[in-house]
């Protein structure tokens, strides 16, 4: 897994999502935090000891040895936590042991929506030995606007530089080239 773009292609991480009416110190909002390696589930296990709502996804998957096979339970993230905090308290958590640092989206720590949580949960609820694959963009695949002015538009990667992508979207007889963001854009077909 990538560690510095791999959430923006598995979670959709949104930025400055506020109820009206609320103070902003009161709202709590989920955070991904990068953890030592290997330090997922102890990091997560000090966050409870602070009573810090936290999740450290785990995968249930069997591991096979010459004697016996085994379930355990591993991080399905590699590296990171989520954290589910007050704005104002955010930044103590970086001086929590084991933590890095957060995950960060436009140069602010990324939110992410409590219905991707609440995904994330259902999925390991109900199936074992899940995956996380990153999708790579690669030139001629064929793409999906996901946010934007051209939502939902469907077009054709051209180049890939950097977290930025060409894509050329036919319509009304003409084609159009664009940079996009590559967190804009998804598969159009998925990959079996």
């Amino acid at each position: 897994m990538n560690s510095g773009c791999a959430f923006r292609y598995i979670l959709h991480v949104t930025e400055g999502q506020r109820s009206f009416g609320m103070s902003q110190e009161l709202e709590t909002y989920w955070y991904v935090v990068y953890t030592r390696p290997r330090w997922e589930k102890k990091v997560a296990q000090i966050l409870t000891e602070k009573g810090i709502v936290n999740y450290c996804p785990l995968n249930k998957v069997r591991r096979r040895w010459s004697d016996r096979t085994k379930v355990i339970y591993e991080p399905l993230f590699k590296g990171y936590v989520f954290v589910s905090v007050e704005e104002s308290e955010k930044w103590s958590l970086r001086n929590i042991d084991g933590v890095l640092n957060f995950v960060y989206w436009l140069g602010k720590p990324a939110r992410v929506r409590e219905e991707e949580i609440d995904i994330i949960r259902k999925f390991l609820k109900e199936f074992e030995e899940v995956e996380v694959t990153e999708f790579s963009l690669r030139p001629a695949d064929e793409v999906i606007v996901t946010q934007g002015v051209l939502m939902n538009y469907k077009g054709i990667i051209l180049a890939v530089f950097g977290n930025r992508a060409r894509v050329r979207i036919d319509s009304m007889g003409i084609q159009l080239s664009a940079v996009f963001d590559k967190a804009m854009l998804e598969p159009a077909v998925k990959k079996l």
